[in-house]
């Protein structure tokens, strides 16, 4: 009987040690190993977001053509650097907004957490409200940070194209957009992509929250 207790007990401290709040998180690694996962995701994805938005300028010339041949023709004219065209500056610029991102999600679904306590649903139901929250709220947060980079990044894509303006750095972009659009042009999109991106996001670390807590009860 008292092994069985033993069991159990071990059992119980095992399940609660999965439940990492952020206050028992070591915030610089857990921001250094998410800066750098995100980033080498985003190097690996860098290429298809150029040859998406050089398909989606009308006047490239490309915008007819598929993306496998989009992809060959930036090869050609401008090598394998032509692909990761404004990636230094989407990496770099990035890295306080992932910060920004991450703090929010974290310390959001802490707080959702607490006031779910003393509601009365199952606690994967719980889990998953906690974390979908907590990604739409983090979407919101960082869209405030990222439109303006992605804005900057889609203008140094697509330089050199004919009918657009070249640029000697990003710092050049975001002064030539405030000087012809106003501090509106940097964050052009922000609406659509607040409304669209949110309740993916939501959805996503919902269901990834609640998949993730009913499997290590399982085990």
């Amino acid at each position: 009987m008292a092994v069985e207790t033993e069991v159990t007990s071990v059992t119980e401290l095992a399940l609660s040690d999965t439940d990492i709040n952020w206050a028992r998180l070591d915030k610089t690694k857990f921001h250094i190993i998410g800066a750098v996962l995100f980033t080498v995701q985003q190097g690996l994805l860098h290429p298809t977001a150029v040859v998406k938005t050089r398909m989606q300028v009308a006047d490239s010339g490309l915008s007819h053509m598929g993306g496998i041949s989009v992809a060959k023709h930036i090869l050609r004219n401008d090598g394998i650097s032509g692909l990761f065209r404004g990636f230094g500056t989407s990496a770099i610029g990035a890295l306080p907004g992932r910060v920004l991102s991450l703090t929010a999600l974290e310390v959001s679904k802490d707080m959702m957490f607490k006031y779910t306590e003393a509601l009365d649903m199952p606690e994967a139901t719980r889990v998953g409200i906690a974390n979908g929250v907590a990604g739409m709220l983090s979407n919101l947060v960082s869209c405030v940070y990222y439109v303006p980079l992605d804005v900057i990044c889609q203008r140094l894509m697509v330089q050199g194209l004919p009918g657009v303006a070249s640029y000697k750095g990003p710092f050049d972009v975001m002064c030539k957009v405030m000087k012809t659009e106003g501090f509106r042009g940097l964050y052009r999109g922000f609406g659509l992509t607040a409304v669209t991106q949110s309740p993916a996001s939501a959805l996503w670390w919902g269901t990834y929250g609640t998949a993730q807590h009913i499997i290590w009860r399982c085990i």
